[in-house]
């Protein structure tokens, strides 16, 4: 998942700086030859705010553990990857450029990270390499608690990469009736449909059109949920036009996205007055599923959550 960066130098060192925060217990322990880590490979990596939502889980917990960031470029990674069982690093997540070619590079891989094509997790099992993907199910997690409703109802993804692929697979778990897989490029959107038309017991419909859809009055006249899966927004401060207007009022407008202030997606259609969030709980929800993977046991209720808000000032 992507997040806008603050305005600052990337630091090239790892870090691992955990956000102090009231009601949560901000007691680590030293780190010593007895501390075991779980990190997050990036490029940038500078950016991520897991560290902080690890971290407080950590502090919490009372645990002898940190997650740390390391900014690993591409011709590295394989490197940094088979030196994870020789650390004795518990597991680490994957930011871009990584999640596919990842892939590639771990011992075994969970059905859905092969069915998604990408792993954003890999855990170290006695030194086995497992890489998993808990994108689509955070997605899932947090659309719910959302209390959004598809089932049965036409939703919309923008996008055709990676991300894509995870939104695509939570609305066949939300058993929406119909998929809508818009992008730049169509034969990138169809390839994706194709690879979804073999889920066993799918019952979405799943179709590919071209992003100019979006500002045509009629497309999204029945659209139950409308979910960005680009980095669109990112760096532009510009969205594609979309007709938010001829949406139908209780249209929920997601964007996978997080920022410190509204996305373009999501400015879009707060100015409409539809109901929207960002992908922060996204984070917060497949950072506590990677958490749990790691470590054994799930980290505390909401905790993770507040590091997240408070690192984003909210």
């Amino acid at each position: 998942m992507k997040s806008a960066p603050p305005r600052e130098r990337e630091s090239k060192r790892p870090s691992a700086t955990a956000v102090p925060m009231r009601g949560i217990p901000h007691h680590p322990k030293p780190i010593s030859a007895a501390t075991r880590l779980t990190a997050i490979f990036g490029d940038p990596v500078g950016h991520s705010l897991s560290p902080a939502m690890h971290n407080a889980a950590y502090a919490a917990m009372g645990i002898d553990r940190r997650y740390v960031a390391f900014h690993v470029r591409p011709p590295e990674l394989l490197a940094a990857l088979r030196a994870v069982p020789a650390l004795g690093i518990l597991g680490v997540n994957l930011t871009v450029p990584h999640k596919e070619a990842a892939l590639r590079a771990v011992d075994k891989v969970s059905a859905e990270g092969r069915l998604l094509g990408a792993i954003n997790c890999v855990v170290n099992r006695r030194g086995t390499l497992v890489g998993d993907n808990t994108d689509a199910r955070g997605l899932e997690r947090d659309l719910r608690a959302h209390r959004v409703q598809a089932a049965g109802d036409t939703v919309i993804v923008v996008g055709a990469g990676g991300a894509a692929a995870a939104a695509v697979l939570a609305m066949i778990r939300m058993k929406a009736a119909r998929i809508i897989i818009v992008n730049r490029t169509r034969p990138r959107a169809r390839a994706l449909m194709e690879r979804f038309s073999r889920v066993p017991s799918r019952r979405t419909r799943i179709e590919a059109a071209d992003l100019a859809a979006l500002a045509n009055s009629t497309f999204l006249t029945d659209s139950a949920c409308v979910i960005n899966a680009t980095s669109m927004g990112l760096t532009t401060r510009r969205f594609a036009p979309i007709d938010y207007g001829s949406t139908p009022q209780d249209c929920f407008f997601y964007d996978m996205l997080y920022s410190r202030t509204p996305t373009p997606f999501l400015a879009g259609a707060a100015r409409s007055r539809r109901k929207c969030a960002d992908g922060a709980g996204m984070l917060v929800e497949q950072g506590e599923l990677a958490f749990k993977l790691f470590n054994g046991v799930p980290p505390p209720p909401g905790v993770m959550r507040k590091a997240l808000d408070a690192a984003l000032g909210r």
